[in-house]
């Protein structure tokens, strides 16, 4: 998925690979940014303790992949509802379920709190698109 970069001009730009080149010469590839991660310990995890940093730092490589598993199942889930509401449409049904909506947003909420349900909303949300 590729977003576009406002410039401070207003126009969109595009990421440099992805910029038109003159004459139909091919475009040069430029590496990704490198991660500096050879700062101070400090600086990376706010501690300069050694072993309070070295479990930061487990402890975030898990949250990344917890992230990740996250991401994929967000997509995994919008995918499927989208499937549903054009299966449900294509049959001469209705777009929404008013019921099924409201069951889920109690489900988060009675879990996770008000922040559940926000959750819930954008997780319907990118299922259905905007009411």
């Amino acid at each position: 998925m590729m977003t576009d970069v406002m410039e401070q001009s207003g126009g969109p730009t595009r990421p440099e690979a992805e910029q038109p080149v003159p004459n139909g010469t091919e475009p040069a590839v430029s590496a990704p940014p490198a991660v500096d991660n050879a700062g101070p310990v400090e600086a990376r995890t706010g501690t300069e303790e050694p072993t309070a940093s070295a479990r930061i730092v487990q402890i975030r490589e898990r949250i990344d992949e917890i992230d990740n598993a996250m991401i994929a199942l967000w997509q995994e889930r919008a995918a499927l509802s989208q499937e549903v509401g054009a299966t449900r449409m294509a049959s001469g049904g209705t777009r929404l379920v008013l019921s099924r909506e409201r069951k889920i947003l109690e489900r988060f909420r009675v879990a996770l709190g008000a922040d559940g349900t926000q959750l819930a909303l954008l997780l319907l949300r990118a299922g259905r698109g905007p009411l």
